[in-house]
């Protein structure tokens, strides 16, 4: 089955993830958040843990880069996201964690369209439950659509729960603006 019942192990393994992320990451300045649908209590998912790592400056970029590539990771650009980049582990270094616990790592700049999305997106569903509740009868239609494959079911959440969540993020970004 492709959509898991929400497990709390999934704030557990963000954890476990951030931790090891951390020692890697040592002496640098950014901040690491839970983002997606594993980030969302009660939200059914894919069981992959998403994680944003967040900089401020190109120079930080540049040592996260460094960094995470010492631990074995590898920079596979945005994938067609900008200022969104991708890194998959590579295989070269064994560790029992970061290679144990699915996970999409992302890397962002904090002005980043992607991070806010993600953001918006995840404080919104966290505090509405009509809305988690909409999107995760989403994300089961879809992967029945999708014969529960992978690859088809992203293409048809792709194109077709990109209009609920720009609904959400200008709820969120209209709240946000009147909470000034």
């Amino acid at each position: 089955m492709l959509i898991k019942k929400y497990t709390s192990d999934w704030v557990q393994q963000f954890a476990e993830l951030k931790r090891e992320i951390d020692k890697g990451l040592n002496g640098i300045e950014y901040q690491i958040e839970h983002v997606g649908s594993t980030s969302i209590p009660k939200l059914d998912s894919k069981p992959i843990i998403d994680v944003d790592i967040v900089y401020k400056t190109i120079k930080e970029f540049e040592k996260i880069k460094s960094h995470l590539i010492k631990i074995g990771y590898y920079h596979n650009g945005n994938q067609g996201i900008e200022n969104r980049e991708v890194f998959k582990r590579d295989g070269s270094l064994i560790n029992n964690i970061l290679d144990s616990i699915p996970h999409h790592l992302y890397v962002c700049p904090s002005n980043s369209k992607s991070l806010e999305r993600h953001i918006l997106m995840r404080n919104y569903l966290r505090k509405n439950d009509s809305a988690r509740i909409k999107y995760q009868e989403m994300k089961y239609r879809l992967a029945e659509k999708a014969s529960q494959n992978k690859k088809l079911y992203a293409e048809l959440k792709e194109l077709n729960v990109n209009a609920f969540i720009d609904e959400i993020i200008e709820i969120e970004k209209t709240n946000a603006q009147q909470n000034l």
